[in-house]
């Protein structure tokens, strides 16, 4: 019983912390971090002894490289490869070196110099990549090199955690790098294979039930069974998660996908970022508080001026100094390797609380830096440069139908032939599946879910058209559709002036009624016949 008023305090407490601090147009992953530490530091409930709780947080990381998979393609990650294997491996390599060096001046043994100055070379994959991601920026050129690094870091994680395996265990370094090899290729045989036999199949026929419960389950389970797959062969949930989003990248159904996730996905982030903030013991902090603060400000600086170097060699100074400090703070995995390192003896207990303290501290500090990311380029490089969007899917000017009914088909017909751009979203199958035969530019999704929309670039849209009768779906859809553009010009349909007038304060554009329509073309007839 105890543990449920810890539950409710919680919850209190991340409530009122993210209205006050909404306010001031801080992230929720804030909030979330300091209810972590009151709740510590208060009610005594701390993550180290909550197993539970630390694997449930690691879903929420699981599902944000998902939904970040479902945004890049595998052509995608070819037209990345210079961001991933390049900029990556220069950004780990230098910085690792870097920091493993100055901590055996500062008097550590190598083995435990190389895991400290490797793991500080890590950044934040879960606070950087939701940032990014709510504020639209995940789509430009720094975004872009951002997203290409920290999927090199979640890779470079391996070899990493194989380093303490061979520092700590009776192992020598070539079985491991064959084993290591030998599970990359089997992880990869196996997701195509599955994606090419069975996962699409699988999604196909949780849609054929029309229920969103049946087909929300198969998508987790999808999501769970790379992650798990990943993690047995030995590499993050999290980078099995990805591949996966990648799978279905190219699939029809990825915008009702991260719909439908999307609000999973940041509860579950939020339970992580809780997570963070209360593995922060405040007396450590407070016992060696110039310290953490002095080592913070010094390795957030370091890594951003090595990264800034790297890249402004090839790319505008403006794009390299955004990225740097993009991914400046040390990341989540940093915490789990120094835990581990701590548990083989590689270094202190004293040493990893520090450690992860300068961790946490820096991951807090990150959100104000994107925040105020763009100002900060705007006073250093006046160059008047617009940095190029690289949108999801890349509509401008269209109209978006949604259904493909009988109304639907003639609407789209008659689009085509004026030459109109549009994109049609449906959700029954059947109907979405003709649309595909008819080779129309269409899409799975619920047009009521705001992603959808939102992916299908609703704000350069011209016109929405909503061609179904059911006006409770009509009033959803136009209340996202006003939500996220407010001066969009829609168009319904409906039976009768009755139907009408209960759509009225919708304040929908254009509202057309079946009945007066269709009796002033009767009557046109009935004329055109006596004549």
């Amino acid at each position: 019983m105890e543990q449920v008023w810890i539950i409710l305090g919680a919850i209190f407490i991340a409530s009122v912390l993210n209205i006050i601090l909404r306010r001031y147009d801080f992230p929720t992953a804030i909030g979330y971090i300091f209810t972590g530490m009151i709740v510590a530091e208060f009610f005594h409930l701390n993550v180290h002894n909550s197993t539970i709780l630390d694997n449930i947080s690691e879903f929420g990381i699981v599902l944000l490289m998902f939904t970040i998979g479902l945004e890049f393609s595998f052509q995608d990650l070819k037209v990345m490869k210079k961001e991933v294997f390049v900029y990556g491996l220069l950004q780990v390599g230098i910085t690792g070196v870097f920091f493993a060096l100055l901590a055996s001046l500062l008097g550590f043994y190598l083995k435990s110099a190389i895991i400290i100055g490797f793991a500080l070379a890590l950044s934040s994959t879960a606070i950087v990549l939701k940032i990014l991601n709510e504020n639209g920026d995940i789509h430009s050129l720094y975004g872009r090199k951002v997203l290409g690094i920290l999927l090199f870091q979640d890779l470079a994680v391996i070899p990493l955690l194989l380093i303490i395996e061979i520092f700590t265990k009776n192992v020598t370094p070539s079985s491991i790098f064959i084993q290591t090899l030998v599970n990359i290729i089997l992880f990869f045989a196996l997701l195509l294979l599955l994606g090419k036999f069975v996962i699409d199949r699988f999604l196909r026929y949780a849609i054929n039930t029309k229920n969103q419960e049946i087909f929300l389950l198969a998508t987790f389970f999808v999501i769970f069974l790379s992650a798990e797959l990943s993690h047995f062969l030995g590499f993050s949930y999290s980078l099995g998660a990805f591949f996966a989003g990648m799978l279905l990248a190219e699939s029809h159904y990825k915008y009702q996908v991260e719909a439908d996730l999307a609000p999973f996905r940041d509860l579950l982030l939020g339970i992580f970022f809780f997570s963070v903030g209360n593995r922060i013991n405040l007396e450590s902090v407070i016992e060696h508080l110039g310290t953490i603060f002095a080592l913070v400000f010094a390795i957030m600086l370091i890594k951003a001026i090595i990264l800034y170097f790297i890249l402004c060699w090839s790319e505008q100074k403006r794009t390299a100094f955004k990225t740097a400090l993009s991914l400046s703070q040390i990341g989540e995995f940093a915490l789990a390797i120094f835990v581990l390192a701590s548990a083989n003896h590689l270094i202190s207990d004293t040493t990893a609380q520090i450690l992860s303290s300068v961790v946490i501290l820096s991951m807090i500090a990150t959100p104000f830096i994107l925040k105020n990311l763009k100002s900060i380029a705007d006073k250093l490089f006046k160059e008047p440069i617009r940095e190029l969007k690289i949108e999801s899917a890349g509509f401008y000017n269209h109209i978006i139908v949604c259904g493909y009914g009988p109304l639907g088909k003639d609407i789209c017909c008659d689009l085509r032939k004026r030459g109109f751009d549009y994109v049609v979203i449906e959700h029954d199958l059947l109907l979405y599946e003709e649309g595909v035969a008819n080779n129309e530019p269409i899409f799975f999704g619920n047009a009521a879910q705001r992603i959808v929309l939102e992916s299908l670039d609703l704000k350069n849209a011209c016109a929405v058209v909503i061609t179904f009768h059911n006006l409770e779906k009509i009033r959803l859809v136009t209340q996202s559709v006003r939500d996220l553009a407010p001066k969009a010009h829609i168009v319904a349909r409906v039976r009768d002036e009755k139907e009408a007038d209960a759509l009225q304060s919708m304040e929908i554009s254009s509202l057309i009624i079946t009945t007066q329509t269709l009796s002033k073309e009767m009557i046109r007839e009935l004329l055109y016949c006596k004549i």
